[in-house]
């Protein structure tokens, strides 16, 4: 089960790269149509009213790179399913 596992999300992880990767060629490769069109939140507001600096920042960061960055996420699970990265926690009480 656990090679199940680490197969699928090494295969996910590697579909959300190339997706990435391939909206971003895409996006340099093809013109630019304009700025006519202007797309707004379905609630009617703005996405990022207020908040810390890392969720302006998050909701900066395009799609494209947040596949890459997912499938990275999902690689990295896979290899620790697979037991290829292993993380290792101890502790020690000792008495005197």
């Amino acid at each position: 089960m656990k090679d199940w596992i680490a197969g699928l999300l090494a295969v996910l992880g590697t579909l959300l790269i190339l997706g990435g990767a391939t909206v971003t060629v895409v996006k340099t490769l093809t013109p630019d149509p304009g700025t006519a069109a202007v797309t707004t939140d379905p609630l009617g507001g703005t996405a990022v009213a207020a908040g810390s600096r890392f969720t302006r920042w998050l909701h900066r960061v395009s799609a494209a790179d947040r596949l890459i960055a997912w499938g990275v996420v999902l690689l990295v699970l896979a290899a620790v399913a697979a037991g290829a990265i292993s993380l290792n926690l101890s502790a020690a009480a000792g008495t005197r």
